[in-house]
């Protein structure tokens, strides 16, 4: 089963994103890392590594007997393991702990263990709250979006980077228990206080969806933040109750990817059945097909940019090669190789690149990203807008 997620690193290192296809005779379930290195130095709870780059192979018994001579010598086979993983270069390769993968396998079903905050830092310097999840332990303690984070647990956060910040957010591995708490302090207006949040078990909505006029044919805005558990079902459920006459705007900027079976599914909801991909795994070639019966008449418009990967990518691929949609915005991420997981001495996890995938059409996403039809920058979606009217998309 092809699956993907993203997360904290809690060591605080931005590692980079990771496509990872998952079989049930190797683990039941299975996760890797989602987010793109981000260079505007922003923040949110769910962030993830940054990787190399030339790749020398290696294979899951190299690996695994660096652990189990590391655990021999009583040292850490998860570190030995991933300075093996590190020295071959495998762009997307990653060694997760026991805690950490099963915090990538929670976040497979859109969760997080967190206080409910995203960050980026201003044009200023300072690291300004860009969303507060409603109902989380930030929001239930008045952290409201615009404050300036100024410290956490005493920390000043001024000058470090912002994922980094976030990781302390999230607490290190002894930390990111479900009620641990984290001071933070916080500045709004002249006014600074600190507060204690007590971390909760967070759910995320991947999928959300507005009228972009008052028409009754006014185009819907469908934005999928990542293809988490259930994301590929609501995309259909929000096709599914769009008028007839109003286009579709499928937002899939800044979607760092996820499960690969949602976006498959996802892509049901505007193909009639037909190939969606095709993957290889140590040379096995495969396919994935979409569920017939969706909407093939409906224009359909999709938003990406550089922040587009994996999941969202190969989403886009199809759509894009099928002629169903229009592709607007700037050139995508570039996140097309598949992972295979496997458990090593001492309960660690190991994620290899086995392989890539392609676009119905045979192009490969790795590396190159997806060109879209209509180039576009800040002005996106006012762009798309303009393109799906003149499909007949409403307006």
């Amino acid at each position: 089963m092809p699956g993907h997620t993203h997360h904290v690193n809690p060591r605080g290192i931005c590692r980079g994103a990771a496509l990872t296809l998952v079989f049930a005779s190797v683990l039941a379930t299975a996760a890797a890392t989602g987010s793109l290195p981000r260079e505007d130095d922003t923040g949110t709870e769910i962030e993830t590594r940054s990787v190399s780059s030339t790749v020398r192979p290696v294979d899951r018994d190299e690996i695994a007997h660096a652990a189990a001579d590391a655990e021999a010598d009583g040292k850490s086979g998860t570190d030995a393991a991933e300075e093996v993983v590190s020295r071959s270069g495998d762009r997307w390769g990653a060694v997760y702990d026991e805690r950490e993968f099963e915090e990538f396998e929670q976040a497979l079903d859109g969760s997080y263990t967190g206080v409910g905050v995203s960050a980026r830092r201003s044009a200023r310097g300072e690291v300004v709250v860009t969303g507060v999840q409603r109902g989380g332990p930030a929001d239930r303690a008045g952290v409201r979006k615009g404050d300036l984070l100024r410290t956490v647990d005493g920390r000043p956060v001024e000058k470090r980077p912002v994922a980094e910040v976030v990781a302390q957010l999230r607490g290190d591995r002894t930390q990111a228990a479900e009620g641990s708490t984290v001071a933070l302090g916080v500045s709004r207006g002249g006014h600074s206080w600190t507060t204690t949040l007590r971390r909760a078990r967070l759910s995320t909505d991947p999928v959300s969806v507005r009228r972009l006029g008052r028409s009754p044919s006014a185009a819907v805005l469908i934005k999928v933040a990542a293809f988490t558990k259930g994301a590929g079902a609501a995309v259909r459920d929000a096709v599914d109750e769009v008028p007839e006459d109003a286009g579709i705007l499928l937002d899939l900027r800044a979607n760092s990817g996820g499960l690969v079976t949602e976006a498959v599914t996802a892509s049901s909801a505007f193909l009639d059945g037909g190939l969606v991909a095709t993957y290889d795994v140590h040379g096995d070639q495969r396919a994935l097909y979409a569920e017939p019966g969706g909407n093939t008449e409906r224009p359909v418009v999709v938003l990406v940019d550089g922040g587009t990967m994996s999941a969202a990518e190969l989403l886009t691929g199809a759509l894009q090669d099928r002629g169903r949609a229009v592709t607007v915005g700037s050139r995508t991420f570039g996140k097309g190789s598949v992972q295979m997981p496997s458990k090593l001495p001492g309960g660690s996890v190991a994620e290899l690149t086995v392989g890539h995938y392609r676009t119905p059409a045979g192009r490969s996403v790795e590396g190159g990203g997806i060109t879209p039809d209509v180039g576009a920058g800040p002005e996106a979606q006012q762009r798309g807008e303009t393109v799906l009217s003149g499909l007949g998309g409403g307006s």
